[in-house]
């Protein structure tokens, strides 16, 4: 059993020890002449800027590449930019002085409809925020109940799903879904800040992740002022929704109540339907009374674990669940598929595969779960058959047809009906003569892979 940390000591952020009650943090831990500032010194801050830690976390922002913020500057900018101005920036660090840029709005996507705004902070907020996130997880990261599965060290959505099939087969067939509305943009700053302080007692670590929170959201060449809510988009940004709803998790946990939660995404996994409606009216009452958030009634709801998807997946309705794939998965993946296909009307067949087989790749490793089968195999029939029917549309006159089944295998006379049948390119697509000509051999030569086999051969190395 995990033991919290004596209120007494300060875990040092890298794992060596504790400091005593007699050692207070931000004292005797750095001389009073290494610094021409008037910092107090404290050791997580110097943790934060510490060579080592700043490198490993330069490292990360640069492989994670991402958009320039709102100075417009890129990753590939920035190590020029902090041999320049790096001193500087890390004195105003220790000094407690350090002031981020607004972040930059951007709205994307949600899979499910509608925008999502994300705030992008400059790449040297970035390069700071992934510093500081080094030097909290190891802090803040053990404490986390075991039902936490999002955005931390070791941990996955694919963990949350198995968790998922274990709760409904070990009998816990109904399941309270909660969706919080808007949840990144309602946390509250005062709630959020005396939660972290229960860990650090660095003031300017405390000042600095507040001027995060409060950093303004620049659009339309306006910079918007920021009372609530921590802004999608930062590194830091998932770690402290874990802290704020570690409550939630440690609520759960002292009523005995078996539970998935990936970020703000929550299931709670009861034995009957009453049981559920109270687990739900109670716990909407301590997110909107102790946390200050709104759930989301219309989206919420107390139901059958088959009825209701839980992180692209769900479950069969058998006395031993089996996952499968949620309907919304399938189809984000064929729409997916559709916008490359569309793109790559005018070009060579083998390009609209290069470009599809990475993100069939990656979809097929985020759902090595499943145990139904079925939809995959069905899956990689309509994918060949979407190729097909680009491959119709690119011959265009009924000559060319006729002369391009020819070279594929086809006899003269099935080559010339099927040329000029009149029919549409989807019909044609699935019909024997396109089968046959362009058979699944012939795509996979081509390197177009498999879903099934990919998702079959993860399950056994696994």
């Amino acid at each position: 059993m995990k033991t919290e940390p004596d209120a007494n000591t300060v875990t040092h952020p890298e794992g060596q020890g504790q400091y005593p009650a007699s050692r207070p943090v931000g004292v005797e831990t750095v001389p009073a002449s290494s610094s021409w500032t008037k910092a107090e010194p404290a050791p997580l801050m110097e943790a934060v800027i510490d060579k080592a830690n700043m490198a490993r976390a330069y490292r990360k922002v640069v492989a994670n590449k991402g958009a320039p913020g709102a100075d417009g500057m890129t990753v590939h900018q920035l190590a020029d930019h902090l041999k320049q101005h790096w001193p500087t920036l890390r004195e105003r660090l220790l000094a407690g002085e350090y002031h981020p840029s607004p972040t930059r709005a951007v709205e994307i996507p949600k899979p499910k409809g509608g925008t999502r705004q994300l705030g992008i902070p400059t790449v040297t907020d970035r390069l700071i925020q992934q510093a500081l996130l080094q030097v909290l997880t190891p802090i803040f990261d053990p404490g986390f109940s075991e039902s936490s599965y999002g955005y931390r060290p070791k941990r996955s959505a694919q963990q949350a799903v198995s968790a998922m099939k274990a709760h409904v087969g070990a009998g816990h067939r109904w399941v309270v879904d909660l969706d919080l509305e808007a949840f990144f943009d309602r946390v509250n700053h005062d709630l959020l800040m005396a939660r972290v302080a229960r860990r650090v007692r660095d003031k300017r670590m405390l000042r600095l992740i507040r001027r995060y929170l409060e950093a303004g959201m620049f659009q339309h060449g306006l910079t918007a002022p920021r009372r609530q809510g921590t802004p999608q988009g930062g590194p830091l940004s998932p770690l402290l929704a874990n802290i704020l709803l570690d409550d939630v998790d440690k609520e759960l946990e002292r009523r005995g109540h078996r539970f998935c939660r990936y970020a703000d995404d929550m299931q709670i996994y009861v034995r009957s339907r009453r049981a559920g409606e109270r687990v739900m009216a109670s716990l909407s009452d301590f997110l909107e009374s102790s946390l200050r958030l709104k759930v989301n009634r219309a989206k919420s709801a107390v139901d059958r674990p088959w009825h209701r998807g839980y992180l692209g997946y769900t479950l069969t309705r058998h006395k031993l669940p089996r996952l499968t794939l949620a309907k919304a998965s399938l189809q984000r993946l064929m729409q997916r598929v559709r916008e490359i296909l569309r793109r790559g009307r005018g070009r060579h067949i083998r390009r609209a595969i290069d470009e599809l087989t990475p993100v069939l790749r990656g979809w097929a490793s985020y759902f090595a779960l499943v145990d139904v089968k079925r939809p995959l195999e069905a899956l990689d029939q309509w994918m060949r058959r979407r190729l097909r029917c680009v491959i119709w549309r690119q011959w265009k006159r009924p000559a060319t047809r006729r002369r391009k089944l020819r070279a594929l295998g086809l006899d003269t006379y099935r080559a010339w009906k099927s040329a000029g049948n009149g029919r549409g390119a989807w019909w044609n697509a699935g019909a024997s003569h396109m089968n046959q000509a362009l058979p699944r051999k012939w795509f996979d030569q081509l390197g177009l892979i498999s879903v099934l086999d990919t998702v079959r051969r993860l399950t056994r190395s696994s």
